[in-house]
């Protein structure tokens, strides 16, 4: 429990329900504020050391020791609340379903120093708890299928290791990753990946990544946008079990 939080709350004489009202958030989000781990969004963290009279250092002190990189920690704070999360990737393994030394291939020639490079590994991996815990959010994750056959500069080993971690992952209750398969040609696809992120209170937001910096979408008619794309991709993809097949068969080309 965040007894931090909880001391200030009685101090200032506020509850869940008043903080809610004051927040402009459902009483049940927070509730869950109290909870290891849930940390409120950055605009909502200022307003409630506000209204009870602290710093939000003294409230959330692990927000100012958090390893993910500045631009990163908005998107991490929602991802961290959503109840369900729609992402797609080209190019990639999906970042919650990656293994470390995946992740760790997917810096390589960046401008980033050795402890950089670790921290943003680590802040990738630690984000995967979210699969693991009692209510995870439901992901469903769309990949092409040349993702499961891109060699990491070689390293068949890690290919292996991260295509048998990706039918670990489909095994989760709360996972599906589909495939769309090469002999689709062209698709909505081809415009690059994206995430969009669904909050207990039904307000949906976005994450697209560029080669020069991410970029938060949360405007209705952008987000909107990008459902739709989501479903001309989904409509493209093999079913979960025709899916898993392949990943299956993916991963015994790499041995």
């Amino acid at each position: 429990m965040n007894h931090l939080l909880q001391v200030a709350m009685a101090e200032a004489g506020e509850t869940a329900e008043s903080l809610a009202a004051q927040t402009g958030v459902d009483p049940k989000t927070a509730a869950r504020w109290i909870s290891p781990g849930r940390v409120p969004q950055p605009r909502r963290r200022a307003k409630l050391a506000t209204i009870l009279g602290r710093d939000v250092a003294d409230l959330w002190p692990d927000v100012l020791k958090r390893r993910e990189p500045q631009w990163l920690r908005e998107w991490v704070d929602w991802e961290r609340e959503a109840v369900a999360i729609r992402w797609f990737e080209h190019a990639w393994v999906p970042g919650l379903l990656q293994t470390e030394a995946y992740a760790r291939a997917t810096l390589t020639g960046e401008a980033l120093t050795m402890g950089e490079v670790d921290d943003v590994v680590a802040s990738r991996i630690d984000r995967q708890a979210i699969l693991r815990r009692e209510r995870p959010p439901l992901l469903t994750a769309v990949v092409h299928e040349l993702v499961l056959y891109q060699s990491a500069y070689g390293d068949r080993s890690l290919m292996r290791e991260q295509v048998a971690h990706l039918v670990d992952c489909a095994a989760l209750p709360a996972v599906q990753v589909l495939v769309v398969p090469q002999n689709v040609g062209m698709y909505p696809g081809l415009g690059g990946g994206f995430i969009v992120a669904e909050l207990p209170d039904g307000e949906q937001v976005a994450h697209i990544d560029s080669q020069v910096r991410a970029q938060i979408v949360n405007g209705a008619a952008d987000v909107a946008t990008l459902n739709r794309r989501w479903e001309r991709i989904r409509s493209e993809a093999l079913s979960r079990q025709q899916s898993l097949d392949l990943i299956r068969k993916a991963a015994g080309s790499w041995t």
